[in-house]
Protein backbone atom coordinates (compact mmCIF):
# COMPACT_ATOMS: atom_id res chain seq x y z
CA UNK A 1 0.00 0.00 0.00
CA UNK A 2 1.37 3.38 -0.66
CA UNK A 3 1.89 6.00 1.98
CA UNK A 4 1.93 9.51 1.57
CA UNK A 5 3.92 12.14 3.76
CA UNK A 6 2.15 15.39 4.68
CA UNK A 7 3.40 18.09 6.82
CA UNK A 8 1.70 20.84 9.12
CA UNK A 9 2.80 24.31 8.84
CA UNK A 10 1.36 26.46 12.38
CA UNK A 11 0.68 29.89 11.54
CA UNK A 12 2.66 31.67 14.33
CA UNK A 13 5.24 33.18 11.44
CA UNK A 14 4.53 36.80 10.06
CA UNK A 15 4.16 35.82 6.33
CA UNK A 16 7.33 38.51 5.57
CA UNK A 17 9.27 36.94 8.45
CA UNK A 18 9.78 33.09 7.27
CA UNK A 19 6.00 32.27 7.14
CA UNK A 20 6.21 32.67 3.15
CA UNK A 21 9.60 30.18 3.11
CA UNK A 22 7.96 27.84 4.92
CA UNK A 23 5.22 27.27 2.66
CA UNK A 24 7.66 27.36 -0.52
CA UNK A 25 9.99 24.40 1.78
CA UNK A 26 7.61 22.63 1.99
CA UNK A 27 6.24 22.44 -1.37
CA UNK A 28 10.44 22.31 -2.47
CA UNK A 29 10.74 19.14 -0.13
CA UNK A 30 7.97 17.27 -1.95
CA UNK A 31 5.27 17.03 0.88
CA UNK A 32 2.19 15.54 -0.36
CA UNK A 33 0.07 18.44 1.31
CA UNK A 34 0.79 21.15 3.71
CA UNK A 35 -1.90 21.86 6.05
CA UNK A 36 -2.14 24.10 8.92
CA UNK A 37 -4.19 24.30 12.21
CA UNK A 38 -8.05 26.56 12.37
CA UNK A 39 -7.80 28.20 15.31
CA UNK A 40 -7.82 31.40 16.84
CA UNK A 41 -5.13 30.38 18.93
CA UNK A 42 -3.99 27.18 20.58
CA UNK A 43 -2.63 25.84 23.79
CA UNK A 44 0.72 27.03 24.18
CA UNK A 45 0.68 29.40 21.65
CA UNK A 46 -1.64 31.80 22.97
CA UNK A 47 0.24 35.03 23.94
CA UNK A 48 2.13 34.93 20.63
CA UNK A 49 1.63 35.60 17.09
CA UNK A 50 -0.80 33.08 15.06
CA UNK A 51 -2.38 33.93 12.23
CA UNK A 52 -5.46 33.16 10.31
CA UNK A 53 -5.91 30.09 8.53
CA UNK A 54 -7.75 30.84 5.08
CA UNK A 55 -5.65 34.07 4.74
CA UNK A 56 -2.37 32.36 5.50
CA UNK A 57 -3.58 29.51 2.85
CA UNK A 58 -4.85 31.60 -0.02
CA UNK A 59 -1.24 33.58 0.38
CA UNK A 60 0.10 29.79 0.29
CA UNK A 61 -2.30 29.08 -2.81
CA UNK A 62 -0.62 32.29 -4.69
CA UNK A 63 3.13 30.99 -3.95
CA UNK A 64 3.36 27.29 -4.56
CA UNK A 65 1.82 25.14 -7.75
CA UNK A 66 1.93 21.44 -6.52
CA UNK A 67 1.56 21.28 -3.06
CA UNK A 68 -1.96 20.55 -1.66
CA UNK A 69 -3.37 22.67 1.23
CA UNK A 70 -6.10 22.19 4.19
CA UNK A 71 -6.94 22.45 7.36
CA UNK A 72 -5.99 20.24 10.01
CA UNK A 73 -8.81 21.07 11.30
CA UNK A 74 -11.80 23.17 11.33
CA UNK A 75 -14.63 22.65 13.25
CA UNK A 76 -17.60 24.96 14.05
CA UNK A 77 -15.91 26.17 17.17
CA UNK A 78 -16.16 29.43 15.65
CA UNK A 79 -17.16 28.76 11.76
CA UNK A 80 -20.53 28.90 10.11
CA UNK A 81 -21.04 26.43 6.97
CA UNK A 82 -22.51 29.58 4.35
CA UNK A 83 -19.02 31.88 5.18
CA UNK A 84 -16.83 29.23 5.04
CA UNK A 85 -18.57 27.63 1.94
CA UNK A 86 -17.70 30.47 0.03
CA UNK A 87 -14.07 30.87 1.57
CA UNK A 88 -13.81 27.52 0.88
CA UNK A 89 -14.86 27.74 -2.76
CA UNK A 90 -12.77 30.81 -3.48
CA UNK A 91 -9.47 29.19 -1.57
CA UNK A 92 -10.12 26.48 -4.15
CA UNK A 93 -10.30 28.71 -7.28
CA UNK A 94 -7.14 30.65 -6.29
CA UNK A 95 -5.13 27.30 -5.88
CA UNK A 96 -6.70 25.69 -8.74
CA UNK A 97 -8.00 22.77 -6.95
CA UNK A 98 -5.42 22.13 -4.20
CA UNK A 99 -7.19 22.09 -0.98
CA UNK A 100 -8.46 19.80 1.32
CA UNK A 101 -11.39 20.28 4.36
CA UNK A 102 -9.66 19.09 7.12
CA UNK A 103 -13.03 19.61 10.05
CA UNK A 104 -14.10 17.64 13.37
CA UNK A 105 -16.40 18.67 16.19
CA UNK A 106 -13.29 20.72 17.97
CA UNK A 107 -13.20 21.12 21.11
CA UNK A 108 -13.37 23.27 24.91
CA UNK A 109 -10.08 24.92 24.31
CA UNK A 110 -10.12 28.86 23.53
CA UNK A 111 -11.74 28.49 20.57
CA UNK A 112 -14.39 27.37 22.14
CA UNK A 113 -15.36 30.52 24.55
CA UNK A 114 -13.56 33.40 21.89
CA UNK A 115 -16.71 34.44 20.69
CA UNK A 116 -18.35 35.32 24.06
CA UNK A 117 -20.68 31.93 24.18
CA UNK A 118 -20.37 29.14 27.10
CA UNK A 119 -18.20 26.41 25.68
CA UNK A 120 -20.66 23.37 24.22
CA UNK A 121 -20.80 19.96 26.12
CA UNK A 122 -19.57 17.01 24.23
CA UNK A 123 -23.47 15.84 23.20
CA UNK A 124 -23.56 19.45 21.97
CA UNK A 125 -20.75 19.69 19.81
CA UNK A 126 -21.20 16.10 18.46
CA UNK A 127 -25.04 17.75 17.64
CA UNK A 128 -23.79 20.70 15.91
CA UNK A 129 -21.37 18.70 14.01
CA UNK A 130 -23.75 16.19 12.44
CA UNK A 131 -25.87 19.00 11.47
CA UNK A 132 -22.68 20.93 10.59
CA UNK A 133 -20.81 18.52 7.85
CA UNK A 134 -23.88 17.77 6.03
CA UNK A 135 -24.60 20.96 5.51
CA UNK A 136 -21.46 22.27 4.40
CA UNK A 137 -21.18 19.74 1.91
CA UNK A 138 -24.63 20.64 0.18
CA UNK A 139 -23.30 24.30 0.15
CA UNK A 140 -20.31 23.07 -1.79
CA UNK A 141 -21.85 21.08 -4.23
CA UNK A 142 -25.30 23.15 -4.67
CA UNK A 143 -25.85 26.57 -6.36
CA UNK A 144 -28.06 27.74 -3.96
CA UNK A 145 -29.18 25.79 -0.60
CA UNK A 146 -32.46 26.83 1.61
CA UNK A 147 -31.63 24.93 5.24
CA UNK A 148 -32.89 25.61 8.51
CA UNK A 149 -31.45 23.53 10.86
CA UNK A 150 -31.34 23.51 14.75
CA UNK A 151 -27.98 25.32 15.09
CA UNK A 152 -27.52 26.31 11.18
CA UNK A 153 -29.99 28.01 8.19
CA UNK A 154 -29.27 29.40 5.31
CA UNK A 155 -31.43 31.23 2.87
CA UNK A 156 -31.25 30.47 -0.53
CA UNK A 157 -27.26 30.44 -0.01
CA UNK A 158 -25.40 31.06 -3.35
CA UNK A 159 -22.30 29.31 -4.31
CA UNK A 160 -21.15 29.68 -7.49
CA UNK A 161 -19.58 28.64 -9.70
CA UNK A 162 -18.78 25.91 -6.80
CA UNK A 163 -15.56 23.91 -6.24
CA UNK A 164 -12.83 24.17 -9.04
CA UNK A 165 -12.55 20.18 -7.74
CA UNK A 166 -15.75 18.28 -8.78
CA UNK A 167 -18.54 17.49 -7.12
CA UNK A 168 -16.54 19.47 -4.40
CA UNK A 169 -13.14 20.04 -2.70
CA UNK A 170 -12.65 16.62 0.02
CA UNK A 171 -13.36 16.46 3.31
CA UNK A 172 -11.01 14.70 5.71
CA UNK A 173 -13.43 14.31 8.86
CA UNK A 174 -11.27 13.86 12.14
CA UNK A 175 -13.51 11.51 14.54
CA UNK A 176 -13.18 8.53 17.01
CA UNK A 177 -16.79 8.20 18.03
CA UNK A 178 -19.60 6.58 16.22
CA UNK A 179 -21.51 9.26 15.23
CA UNK A 180 -18.24 11.20 14.28
CA UNK A 181 -17.25 7.97 12.05
CA UNK A 182 -20.57 7.69 10.34
CA UNK A 183 -20.70 11.19 9.55
CA UNK A 184 -16.82 10.31 7.60
CA UNK A 185 -18.23 7.44 6.51
CA UNK A 186 -21.00 9.59 4.46
CA UNK A 187 -19.54 12.48 3.94
CA UNK A 188 -15.53 12.03 3.85
CA UNK A 189 -12.96 11.38 1.37
CA UNK A 190 -10.77 10.53 3.99
CA UNK A 191 -10.55 10.29 7.61
CA UNK A 192 -8.20 12.06 10.14
CA UNK A 193 -7.08 10.73 13.75
CA UNK A 194 -4.75 11.99 15.99
CA UNK A 195 -4.70 8.39 17.81
CA UNK A 196 -5.90 7.76 21.49
CA UNK A 197 -5.29 10.77 23.73
CA UNK A 198 -5.44 8.88 26.87
CA UNK A 199 -2.35 7.36 25.27
CA UNK A 200 -0.45 11.10 24.64
CA UNK A 201 1.43 11.19 27.99
CA UNK A 202 2.32 7.46 29.43
CA UNK A 203 1.39 5.60 26.67
CA UNK A 204 3.58 3.19 24.45
CA UNK A 205 4.26 2.11 20.81
CA UNK A 206 2.34 -0.88 21.38
CA UNK A 207 -0.72 0.33 22.67
CA UNK A 208 -0.97 2.86 20.49
CA UNK A 209 -0.73 0.84 17.27
CA UNK A 210 -3.80 -1.06 19.42
CA UNK A 211 -5.88 1.82 20.00
CA UNK A 212 -5.84 2.55 16.19
CA UNK A 213 -6.41 -0.60 14.85
CA UNK A 214 -9.63 -0.36 17.08
CA UNK A 215 -10.29 3.11 15.91
CA UNK A 216 -9.64 1.89 12.39
CA UNK A 217 -12.30 -1.44 12.56
CA UNK A 218 -14.89 1.33 14.02
CA UNK A 219 -14.84 3.15 10.78
CA UNK A 220 -15.40 -0.34 9.24
CA UNK A 221 -18.26 -0.58 10.82
CA UNK A 222 -19.90 2.96 10.24
CA UNK A 223 -19.33 2.19 6.63
CA UNK A 224 -21.00 -0.81 7.26
CA UNK A 225 -23.82 0.63 8.76
CA UNK A 226 -24.54 2.90 6.14
CA UNK A 227 -23.73 0.39 3.17
CA UNK A 228 -20.62 1.99 1.75
CA UNK A 229 -17.76 0.54 0.57
CA UNK A 230 -14.67 1.42 2.73
CA UNK A 231 -12.09 2.55 0.09
CA UNK A 232 -11.13 4.30 -1.62
CA UNK A 233 -11.25 5.85 1.85
CA UNK A 234 -7.80 7.63 2.59
CA UNK A 235 -6.50 7.07 6.19
CA UNK A 236 -4.72 10.42 7.69
CA UNK A 237 -2.40 10.17 10.95
CA UNK A 238 -1.11 13.33 12.62
CA UNK A 239 1.28 11.86 14.17
CA UNK A 240 2.26 15.02 16.51
CA UNK A 241 0.04 13.06 19.43
CA UNK A 242 1.31 10.21 19.36
CA UNK A 243 3.57 8.09 22.00
CA UNK A 244 6.76 8.46 19.91
CA UNK A 245 5.95 12.17 18.86
CA UNK A 246 9.37 12.72 19.52
CA UNK A 247 11.44 9.86 19.30
CA UNK A 248 10.27 9.35 15.50
CA UNK A 249 11.24 12.43 14.37
CA UNK A 250 14.80 11.38 15.91
CA UNK A 251 16.52 9.92 12.33
CA UNK A 252 15.29 9.13 8.87
CA UNK A 253 15.43 5.93 10.20
CA UNK A 254 13.49 5.76 13.54
CA UNK A 255 10.54 7.61 11.34
CA UNK A 256 10.72 4.97 8.71
CA UNK A 257 10.20 2.12 11.50
CA UNK A 258 7.15 4.46 12.72
CA UNK A 259 6.01 4.64 9.22
CA UNK A 260 6.47 1.59 8.20
CA UNK A 261 4.40 0.01 11.26
CA UNK A 262 1.57 2.55 10.36
CA UNK A 263 1.25 1.88 6.99
CA UNK A 264 0.32 -2.13 7.97
CA UNK A 265 -2.75 -1.23 9.54
CA UNK A 266 -3.84 0.68 6.83
CA UNK A 267 -2.82 4.42 7.11
CA UNK A 268 -2.42 6.30 3.36
CA UNK A 269 -1.14 9.71 4.80
CA UNK A 270 1.35 10.24 7.55
CA UNK A 271 1.19 14.30 8.81
CA UNK A 272 4.81 15.55 10.77
CA UNK A 273 4.81 18.77 12.09
CA UNK A 274 7.09 21.27 10.86
CA UNK A 275 9.65 22.21 13.80
CA UNK A 276 8.94 25.05 16.01
CA UNK A 277 11.72 25.84 17.88
CA UNK A 278 11.47 26.07 22.11
CA UNK A 279 7.68 24.09 22.07
CA UNK A 280 6.41 20.93 21.64
CA UNK A 281 6.94 20.61 17.93
CA UNK A 282 10.59 21.52 18.01
CA UNK A 283 12.93 18.89 16.10
CA UNK A 284 15.96 18.65 14.19
CA UNK A 285 15.47 20.89 11.13
CA UNK A 286 18.45 18.72 8.81
CA UNK A 287 16.44 15.88 10.35
CA UNK A 288 13.04 16.99 9.20
CA UNK A 289 14.29 17.66 5.82
CA UNK A 290 16.24 14.42 5.40
CA UNK A 291 13.09 12.59 6.40
CA UNK A 292 10.67 14.86 4.32
CA UNK A 293 13.16 13.39 0.65
CA UNK A 294 14.33 10.01 1.75
CA UNK A 295 12.34 8.33 4.41
CA UNK A 296 9.23 7.12 1.74
CA UNK A 297 11.97 5.64 -0.63
CA UNK A 298 13.40 3.46 1.95
CA UNK A 299 9.68 1.70 2.72
CA UNK A 300 10.09 0.78 -0.89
Amino acid sequence: MSLRLSTVILPVRAWHEGGRDQWLRAERLGFHTAYTYDHLSWRTFRDGPWFGAVPTLTAAAAVTERLRLGTLVTSPNFRHPVTLAKDLMSLDDISGGRVTLGIGAGGNGFDATALGQEAWSPRERADRFAEFVPLLDRLLTESAVTHQGTFYSADEARNIPGCVQRPRLPFAVAATGPRGLKLAAAHGQAWVTTGDPKLFEEGTAEQSLEALRGQLAKLDKAFAEIGREPEPMEKILLTGFTPERNTMLDSVDAFVDFAGRHRELGFTELVIHAPIPDSTFAADERVFEQIATEALAQLG
